[in-house]
């Protein structure tokens, strides 16, 4: 009888059997192996292999039914999501997990900005999806506060960054919300030059400055709220001077008739 030795894998939570030299390992082990050591080139080996591993469920308890692409994504393994990405992973839809969570979800809250901006080049629409409590990959970001994500996703999100910071989870909390209980100053500003209603109240009638973690973020978030009216007032300021100066170089025009019989003669309008 072969031996065997029982294996506690801390990564994925899985028990596994490894058995001595001789028996085989079962392909959905080893290609997600392969996964967690960022080798891109065993992975496409497996999957040319066994194309049914495409996906590849984790099937254990705490697994949530995590993809091969979710793992790759979470771990930051731009080279094997490009390869899952060739293979057709993401076609037609991204993949999700049991909390309706998408690989850009896992790799934005993760700060893991190279497989970010891939996904996001493959598929500007999956950063408006949300999971089951409401939140989409913009409010994973400002929760883990990775500003340089932040501003990936609102350079690619459909529809533009304005209309992004506006949306709100099932609980009504915003980004804004969650960048500031995370003391992630970076991402407030980056907020609120995106257009992050800074009175926005959710269900329990909080506005992002009450879950400031800090002193320092609230005084921070306060000081970029009257640094944005000021700036405000100044480009409305400015907005009313130029429709002025149009109004007077209207009325300032000279008409020329070219048939007159008189010495050309301008006439106000």
């Amino acid at each position: 009888m072969r031996r065997q030795q029982l294996v506690f894998d801390l990564t994925t939570w899985q028990v596994f059997f490894v058995a001595s030299p001789g028996c085989l390992i079962d392909p959905s082990i080893r290609l997600r192996r392969a996964i967690h050591a960022g080798d891109a080139q065993l992975v496409k080996r497996i999957l040319k292999s066994h194309p049914a591993l495409l996906h590849n469920p984790d099937t254990s308890p705490v697994g949530l039914s995590n993809s091969n692409m979710h793992l790759a994504a979470s771990l930051g393994h731009m080279e094997v999501c490009q390869v899952l990405l060739d293979a057709g992973h993401e076609d037609p839809c991204p993949a999700l997990n049991e909390n309706h969570q998408t690989a850009l979800m896992l790799a934005s809250g993760a700060g893991h900005t190279e497989v970010v901006h891939l996904l996001c080049e493959s598929d500007a629409d999956c950063i408006l999806r949300r999971d089951i409590r409401g939140r989409d990959a913009v409010m994973e970001a400002s929760v883990g506060g990775h500003d340089t994500i932040l501003q990936l996703l609102l350079t690619y999100v459909p529809g533009g960054p304005f209309e992004a910071v506006q949306r709100a989870d099932a609980e009504g909390n915003t980004a804004l919300h969650f960048a500031s209980g995370n003391g992630n100053l970076l991402g407030l500003r980056t907020l609120l030059a995106a257009g992050a209603d800074v009175e926005r109240r959710n269900i329990w009638n909080w506005t992002p400055a009450a879950y400031s973690a800090t002193v320092q973020a609230e005084v921070y978030l306060k000081g970029l709220v009257s640094e944005v009216e000021r700036l405000q007032q100044q480009q409305q300021k400015r907005k009313k001077e130029v429709e002025a100066a149009k109004k007077m170089a209207i009325g300032g025009v000279r008409v020329v008739h070219d048939n007159s019989d008189e010495d050309e003669r301008g006439y106000d309008i």
